[in-house]
């Protein structure tokens, strides 16, 4: 057995694992993150990605004992602690980019991390982002729909930057720009 410690959806967990478990078998049957889904165990269809260190990862293919001191996302710790969806949640919800669901955890934290990297992603560079993740029923579509309509309200969370400030700095003159004069 291996002692690890990580921190999954904002808790802390010490755990003994045998060393040839995979992290999703972890998280699912130890931890209880069931939303983690076990789809082919074989890195093909994406189900099992979650966040690792806020790199999407197909948890299917890491040893729990590689996750030792590193932060993991799942799908249930995605939403507000007062259940108030994710904004690619709610753009799957919308969009209904979903059918069966089997593929939907995974998918939604593989838009997240693509959205980290990519805030304001081309309907090609979304299909690119996500072709790691497999869906067998709803041909994409409203998929590549959710995650484009979840990053303009991402964007659109994001306060913009003041126009007009007067800002100085030891050493040199204020502006009106926003921008320092050195």
């Amino acid at each position: 057995m291996s002692r690890i410690n990580l921190t999954v959806d904002g808790v802390r967990y010490d755990d003994d694992v045998d060393p040839r478990t995979l992290l999703v078998h972890h998280l699912r049957e130890r931890l209880g993150k069931v939303g983690t889904v076990v789809g082919c165990d074989t890195t093909n269809c994406g189900a099992c990605t979650v966040l690792m260190d806020g790199q999407g990862v197909k948890s299917c293919t890491v040893l729990a004992a590689q996750a030792d001191g590193r932060t993991i996302d799942t799908i249930e710790g995605l939403a507000g602690e007062d259940g108030t969806l994710h904004p690619v949640q709610q753009a799957f919800h919308e969009r209904h980019a979903l059918q069966c669901g089997y593929c939907t955890p995974g998918m939604i934290m593989a838009a997240v991390d693509l959205l980290s990297e990519n805030p304001d992603p081309t309907e090609d560079e979304v299909r690119e982002g996500l072709e790691g993740n497999l869906c067998r029923c709803t041909g994409y579509q409203n998929i590549v729909g959710a995650v484009r309509d979840a990053a303009a309200t991402m964007r659109a969370e994001v306060p913009a930057p003041r126009e007009s400030t007067t800002e100085t700095v030891e050493g040199t003159a204020p502006t009106t720009t926003g921008e320092v004069a050195r």
